[in-house]
Order: C-alpha cells, then sequence, then structure tokens
C-alpha cells in the first residue's frame, strides 16, 4: 500500500512567496522532523511547494536524514484573486461549491486541481515510489483531499492549522485520508 504524508506548512510571517516561519513554526518544524523520524518507514521522494514557509517547514526532517527536497512550483499557494476581495471567504467557500468559479484574475478549483494533479498522478502511479512527503498550502490541499473524501470542504479547510499531516493510503483498489497528526499548541 502507497502512503503519502500531505503536509501543510507551519506557521509563517505572511502569505507572501518568500514569509519565513514564525518562531512557533520554526518549533513545529523540528516536532514534524521529530513526527517523521520515528515513524518505521523510509521515504523515497519529499516534494514542497516552491514558498520559502512550505521549504523551511520540511527542511529539517531533510537535514536530520539527509534527504533531498525536490522542489515543484505546481505545488505553490492558490491564486485566488489577483484583486484585493473584502469579502474573499464568501469566493473561497464559493469555489467549493462550484469547481469552475474564480475570483478576478483568481484560479477556480478546477484549474487548481489540473496544476497539481500534473505532479500528483504520475506519483500516485510510480511503483516505485511507496512512501512521500508532500508540503504544500491549506486551500491547494483541501481540493487534493476533496478528490479522496468528498465530504472534505469550506468548513474541514477553515478547521485546517499550520501544520497538519493527512495520510493518503492506496492501492489499486482502495484509499483512505485521515489525519494523523496536529501541532502541539504553542
Amino acid at each position: 500500500m502507497k502512503k503519502i504524508y500531505f503536509v501543510r506548512h507551519c506557521s509563517a510571517h505572511g502569505q507572501h512567496r518568500d514569509s519565513p516561519l514564525t518562531k512557533d513554526g520554526i518549533k513545529q518544524a523540528r516536532e514534524l522532523a521529530e513526527y517523521f523520524n520515528e515513524l518505521p518507514i523510509t521515504f523515497d521522494l519529499i516534494l514542497s511547494s516552491p514558498y520559502l514557509r512550505a521549504i523551511e517547514s520540511i527542511k529539517p526532517y531533510a537535514e536530520l536524514t539527509n534527504s533531498t527536497i525536490q522542489i515543484d512550483e505546481r505545488l505553490k499557494e492558490r491564486i485566488l484573486s489577483e484583486e484585493p476581495v473584502e469579502d474573499w471567504m464568501d469566493g473561497l467557500e464559493q469555489s467549493f461549491l462550484d469547481e469552475h468559479f474564480s475570483l478576478p484574475g483568481g484560479e477556480s478549483a478546477r484549474d487548481l486541481l489540473h496544476r497539481c494533479n500534473g505532479v500528483l498522478n504520475p506519483l500516485y502511479n510510480d511503483s516505485s515510489i511507496k512512501h512521500a512527503i508532500i508540503v504544500s498550502h491549506g486551500n491547494l490541499l483541501s481540493h487534493v483531499f476533496h478528490q479522496f473524501d468528498k465530504r472534505f470542504g469550506f468548513n474541514q479547510w477553515k478547521e485546517l492549522r499550520n501544520p497538519d499531516i493527512y495520510l493518503l493510503q492506496f492501492d489499486d483498489t482502495d484509499s483512505m485520508l485521515e489525519c494523523v497528526w496536529r501541532p502541539i499548541e504553542l
């Protein structure tokens, strides 16, 4: 059975591409490293969003295990809108209800999934990869999770924390998605 650990990045100073982790986020990244290091498996692949907060979230584990982090631009944060939007939460909620909906200059859920599934589908089908870690962002991950569990939607996105780890286990006949770790409240 293939196991993919999806990680929402640790707490960061903002949403910009180069936003670093906060002091608490650095502690959380160390906790992630301990968690993954204690698992009785070896990871074949670590993939990350190109955003600094995602890379810094998994970097302590990669350094601990002498692993390489592969960066993929397609795992970047979703562009909800290119313009400031007052009611962005309403727009985000609508994107969970209508995969074609998008705010001005933004990505629809369908566009987002097309982008990230370009990374994920080959991974799902690569028999040489049994265990992987993917570090990305809550909005992107929520839509990925929805593909495996239709109950995962806007309300579940609101419940995500920084960081969170969801494990997707699957084989040719079955798949299961579950939250396997949440941060200790700092």
